[in-house]
């Protein structure tokens, strides 16, 4: 019984989790209006909200190995819960920031056990199919965030985006509070402070960094610092008695060549829906909606086929679904390069299926072989990775298309604006496209599953 509760209520928080950092980027210019700012002065509603979760995310992971998964993951729904809550009642930018960032902080208490807990819950034939089932829903919720979040938006105001989440989150702590199995790490071990100042230091500064590069070039010298940040880290894990995670991990080919693979993936695909937001409504003229309904085809495919592709990853290698996955993927990113001003609906839908098709055949997969080549007791901190390596993903593939867009559109005419982010538009797949093909030799180079574990 426990095992099903455990279930429902992780997929509800890998839903509205994602949902709600996608679906608010549509809500921003509702906000500035309100608040009688542009929306440029904006981009922390976003920023501090993945700076949150990300810099927390390895801290706690550690202390739910130590104290309990499911007492940290029950925290973090309940903190998620209120301060979600609480932005409905923001009379000030200053605050909703504020509670933006504790957003992210005690989500990345969610992002750190939910699926720890979904493995360590269920029977090892069984991973790969629930974390399909867990996928599914992550993207679904990145991807349906900006279409119900606009719906929401636009019909009944901003604060109902929140409202939204904050009963989604709720009813997960209603059914988690019903179990009462606990699952641990290590118990006998500590959490590092100084390591986990160093991982906070590290993973703000390269975050912040590559989100703000595009109109901050000096932001190099922030991910310098974080760079530098991190390799002390590193070096402070071989001697610290209570390492943040254990280096030994990274010997082990597959959970190193996975995560590099999922990160690669992130990066190659997070940008794609807000590319083609652009060109269907300023290139092509749809309205938001139809363009929305348009870019659902690749979020349902995804959600349709990721418990599917988690259940084959259990009977073949991971690494070949994988790979065959992220090659469907570079095709049909190298295909959306070809994008002109009367491409047909159908042939950018046939596109998104295949791109969908290509999400789903890869990530479950991917995500079952990083969490098969550790133990249980490390299935914390393992997870915690798997989640950074995807916000930094995130994050560097919307650095790539603010870059490439501002090249080729600043300091150009009305008249020629169109055709120059047409162009823009064309090179940011070619270089996506290109980013994915390398990611195929990082999914095939990690290995056999026969691998011992670590």
């Amino acid at each position: 019984m426990d095992e099903k509760k455990v279930f429902i209520s992780v997929l509800l928080t890998s839903f509205f989790g994602p949902f709600m950092a996608s679906s608010v980027n549509v809500a921003i210019p509702s906000m500035a209006q309100e608040y009688g700012l542009n929306a440029a002065e904006l981009t922390g509603v976003l920023t501090l909200f993945l700076l949150g979760a990300v810099s927390f995310l390895l801290p706690f992971g550690k202390i739910a190995d130590i104290k309990g998964r499911r007492k940290i993951y029950q925290y973090g729904c309940f903190g998620v819960a209120v301060s979600t809550f609480l932005c409905i009642f923001s009379p000030s930018l200053k605050i909703l920031l504020i509670l933006r960032f504790i957003q992210g902080v005690c989500m990345s208490m969610n992002f750190s056990t939910g699926m720890a807990m979904l493995i360590a819950s269920h029977p090892a034939q069984k991973r790969g199919q629930v974390i399909g089932y867990s996928a599914a829903c992550v993207y679904l919720g990145l991807s349906l965030g900006p279409v119900l979040g606009g719906a929401l938006t636009e019909f009944w105001g901003w604060r109902t985006v929140f409202i939204f989440t904050s009963f989604g989150i709720l009813a997960s702590i209603c059914i988690m509070q019903t179990v009462r199995q606990e699952w641990y790490g290590n118990q006998c071990e500590k959490l590092d402070i100084i390591s986990s100042v160093l991982y906070f230091l590290f993973s703000s500064l390269i975050l912040y960094g590559i989100s703000n590069y595009s109109g901050h070039p000096s932001m190099k010298w922030l991910c310098l610092s974080g760079f530098i940040l991190g390799i002390i880290l590193i070096v402070r894990q071989k001697y610290t008695p209570f390492p943040l995670f254990n280096l030994s991990l990274f010997k082990n080919t597959i959970f190193t060549m996975s995560n590099i693979a999922a990160f690669i993936h992130y990066s190659a695909t997070f940008g794609i829906s807000f590319v083609l937001s652009l060109y269907l409504q300023v290139i092509r003229g749809l309205n938001p909606f139809s363009a929305g309904m348009l870019l659902l085809l690749q979020p349902i495919m995804m959600s349709v086929l990721s418990p599917f592709a988690g259940a084959l990853s259990d009977k073949f290698e991971p690494r070949l679904v994988a790979s065959c996955g992220m090659t469907l993927t570079a095709a049909g990113l190298f295909s959306l390069s070809f994008l002109t001003y009367e491409t047909s609906f159908y042939h950018i839908g046939l596109i998104l299926l295949v791109i969908g098709i290509g999400f789903a055949l890869f990530s479950s997969p991917n995500n079952n072989a990083i969490m098969g080549a550790v133990s249980p007791s490390l299935y914390g901190v393992a997870s915690s990775i798997l989640a950074a390596m995807r916000m930094f993903g995130q994050a560097a593939s919307m650095s790539v298309v603010s870059l490439l867009l501002t090249v080729y559109t600043n300091d150009i005419v009305a008249a020629a604006y169109l055709p120059a982010l047409l162009e823009g538009m064309q090179k940011i797949f070619i270089v996506l496209s290109l980013t994915c093909t390398a990611g195929i030799f990082c999914s095939l180079a990690r290995g056999s599953k026969k691998h011992n574990s670590v």
